[in-house]
């Protein structure tokens, strides 16, 4: 039932999308903010403990759901709460609909209507950016969030439940707020930033072998896509970012990295792949592409999850043996 819950909570977020009200990251980002306010200092020492409270009570609060469902209808009640949860915890319905807006709007000519959408997507500032920026700029943000907002959450649902997933997106959550390097959070932010890279690290490397395998989807070829994640994924600052951005852009046969512009920073992120430059309609590719990384990650993680019990019982002798006629009964006869 447990890997069901994983599949259907996958199913609710295509269908219906992020829960409209109560939304449950917004009420994390809420509590962190005031939690920042409470203890925040320029140190390490101060972020451990933040990024610890949270991502711990997170976890917590995971767990004790589940323990209150499980005493109230049982079994349903634990797999009710793990579907919840997937769902609250997913975005690829946003993500791909973002991206196949901003796709729409530049293929339509609005590069003003594009430049204004993206935000919603990518946090680097759109204003200076031309058709082929944006473009660049989608198949970019769509390939890290699939991963972290469908892939990772999905491997954690599948190896730790509720608690998992709650405790992933927290530490993401956490990541998107304080984890970058300006001068307020280099340091307090620190920790929120190495607990990311670590909890996303296996949803990455499965998305992004799940996205060369998948290339076909997209028009393109899984071994040109395997070539350049062996080759430039490791290129990119980031340890998750640039699997997933080098399997996209092997897959889609692009080139992505170059310079990005957050406000007054500038970064220059490392080539990756051979191709020519994004389009729009690369952008609707990487949608596809996006689409069908999540779909993958929801049937892979569901029969992981619904193994685990018949592995467990196995593996501590809890399967009842095989009892044939000649086994005495409690009355010592036959049958």
């Amino acid at each position: 039932m447990s890997g069901f819950a994983l599949a259907a909570g996958w199913a609710a977020d295509i269908a219906f999308g992020d829960p409209r009200r109560l939304h449950p990251v917004a009420g994390f980002g809420r509590a962190a903010l005031a939690l920042e306010r409470a203890i925040y200092a320029p140190s390490r020492g101060r972020g451990a403990l933040f990024a610890a409270v949270l991502v711990g009570g997170a976890a917590a609060a995971g767990q004790l759901a589940t323990r209150l469902a499980e005493r109230v209808a049982g079994r349903a009640g634990r797999t009710v709460v793990l579907a919840v949860v997937t769902w609250g915890a997913l975005g690829g319905r946003s993500l791909v609909r973002e991206g196949r807006r901003i796709a729409e709007l530049l293929e339509a000519g609005d590069l003003d209507g594009a430049r204004d959408a993206l935000p919603a997507l990518a946090g680097r500032d759109p204003s200076q950016l031309d058709e082929s920026g944006i473009s660049r700029a989608v198949v970019e943000s769509l390939a890290e969030n699939s991963s972290d907002a469908v892939v990772g959450a999905l491997v954690w649902g599948a190896a730790a439940g509720p608690a998992g997933i709650a405790a992933f997106r927290a530490a993401n959550t956490l990541d998107a707020m304080v984890g970058h390097r300006s001068p307020r959070y280099e340091r307090f932010g620190f920790a929120a930033a190495k607990l990311d890279d670590a909890m996303g690290w296996p949803g990455a490397r499965l998305g992004a072998l799940l996205a060369v395998a998948l290339a076909p989807i997209a028009s393109g070829s899984p071994r040109a896509a395997w070539r350049i994640l062996r080759r430039d994924g490791a290129a990119h600052p980031s340890p998750n970012a640039g699997r997933m951005e080098a399997a996209f852009a092997g897959a889609l046969d692009l080139r992505l990295g170059g310079p990005l512009r957050y406000g007054e920073r500038t970064e220059h992120r490392p080539t990756l792949g051979d191709g020519r430059p994004p389009q729009p309609a690369d952008a609707a590719r990487a949608a596809r592409l996006s689409l069908a990384v999540g779909a993958a990650s929801a049937l892979l993680c569901a029969a992981a999850r619904a193994a685990a019990p018949a592995r467990a019982r196995r593996a501590t002798g809890a399967v009842p043996p095989h009892r044939d006629d000649s086994t005495p009964t409690i009355d010592g006869s036959g049958r």
